[in-house]
């Protein structure tokens, strides 16, 4: 008899870092705008949003890397993937009422 093994990614900190990031820009896009816009809070959220950006942009070439040679763990690494990518359209909204266009 065969038995169905349920495999699941235990990897935890893809979805750690993008909750993290995302309260973190969600908090500091919340004092800036009850800050009445002060410039002081991008000079504080600036270079968060530059090591944001880059330390996502490592756990997504982590998960892509996992992704290709972890064939067994597709789905669970794309669910990952799509959660650590779902910061990029939040980010680009806060960007966009920041820069108000």
């Amino acid at each position: 008899m065969k038995t169905i093994q349920d495999k699941t990614f235990k990897e935890k900190q893809s979805a750690e870092l993008a909750i993290g990031t995302f309260a973190i820009s969600t908090f500091m896009f919340i004092l800036y705008i009850i800050s009445n816009e002060s410039p002081n809070i991008l000079v504080i959220a600036w270079p968060f949003a530059v090591s944001g950006i880059a330390l996502n942009t490592i756990m997504f070439t982590h998960l892509a890397d996992r992704f290709i040679h972890l064939p067994e763990y597709r789905k669970d690494i794309a669910f990952k993937i799509l959660i650590l990518l779902s910061n990029i359209p939040i980010t680009f909204l806060y960007y966009l009422v920041v820069m108000k266009l």
